[in-house]
């Protein structure tokens, strides 16, 4: 087993060494084969034991590297070329068979490794379901100590009591604010609609002042002046952002294959505009993009492929921010 439980991925891809990559899986190149240092951690967290309803969200990340050969790396919309900015893959953590809790120690520890061994890098988590982010976000606390704002595009506000329910994927926001690692105050969730959050999650929310925005609100200020206003908030407040996507924040039409799809979410192109612009703000140090369940997409993988699209999105808004320093 290498450092903090990461090991190489059960999914990766040759690299010709003589070309320019022009595309994704030729340019996302392993953390150990990397002499420079990258611009990107990416990382695996392949866990859905811990799931509520019943997911297989746990073999997003290696499903998300398998259609990595489906994408250039040319931004045709942006005009921008993706390859000088270097993605590093850490690969996944890897997760105890039996022991949910054990897995969720193992997932804060490598990313208290990554974080503390590349403090300037943006990380991003692949998973595995939400009960990770909660994970993710006490290992960035105990890498640097300071405070933690969070921007959460998610259907649900993942504020369902850990105490009856154990530390499960409806528990994340919960955990860190119980836990003392955030603020409510300092949570905003874009993407909220619809009845899938009961009133008791919505007076947990209120009482502790987490920032709920429904797409219905969202849609009518602008999603995207929506998006820029909860960066500016939090950046003033905090001294980082972690973003957390919950793939289930898209409407069942685009995105069957999340455990808790529903109808009313976004759609892909709302969720692509939104993290093109979440990825030029430079407050933000780490995202992740859970919940997404390859075994309920069809044959054409739709989820997948918006997934991997999405956080190429986010990429690309990385590189535009770079390229305005």
């Amino acid at each position: 087993m290498s450092e903090y439980w990461l090991q190489e991925p059960e999914w990766s891809w040759n690299h010709p060494v003589e070309n320019q990559p022009t595309y994704v899986h030729h340019w996302v190149q392993q953390l150990k084969n990397i002499k420079q240092t990258p611009n990107m951690i990416l990382y695996g967290a392949p866990i859905s034991r811990s799931s509520i309803s019943v997911s297989g969200a746990s073999l997003y990340p290696s499903e998300f590297r398998r259609a990595w050969k489906g994408f250039a790396t040319y931004n045709l919309d942006e005009n921008v070329d993706l390859t000088d900015y270097l993605i590093a893959d850490a690969g996944d953590v890897a997760m105890h068979m039996t022991n949910i809790p054990v897995s969720h120690q193992r997932i804060q520890d490598a990313t208290t490794y990554l974080a503390k061994h590349y403090p300037s890098i943006t990380t991003c988590m692949i998973g595995g379901d939400h009960s990770t982010t909660a994970c993710a976000v006490r290992g960035i606390k105990e890498a640097f100590n300071e405070t933690i704002g969070i921007l959460q595009l998610d259907t649900h506000l993942d504020v369902r009591d850990p105490k009856e329910l154990g530390p499960a994927n409806g528990t994340p926001i919960r955990q860190l604010i119980d836990g003392n690692i955030v603020k409510g105050e300092n949570v905003i969730n874009i993407g909220l609609h619809g009845y899938y959050n009961a009133k008791p999650l919505i007076e947990y929310a209120n009482l502790h002042n987490i920032q709920m925005v429904t797409l219905k609100q969202a849609r009518k200020q602008g999603l995207i002046n929506t998006i820029q206003e909860a960066l500016e908030k939090l950046s003033a407040k905090v001294d980082r952002i972690y973003v957390t996507v919950d793939m289930d924040v898209l409407d069942i039409a685009v995105a069957p294959g999340v455990p808790a799809s529903t109808p009313g979410g976004m759609t892909s192109i709302e969720l692509f505009d939104s993290l093109l612009e979440i990825g030029k703000h430079p407050a933000v140090k780490h995202i992740d993009f859970v919940c997404l369940d390859p075994s309920k997409d069809s044959i054409v993988a739709e989820t997948v492929k918006t997934g991997v699209y999405a956080w190429l999105q986010f990429v690309t808004g990385r590189v535009l921010q770079t390229k305005s320093l």
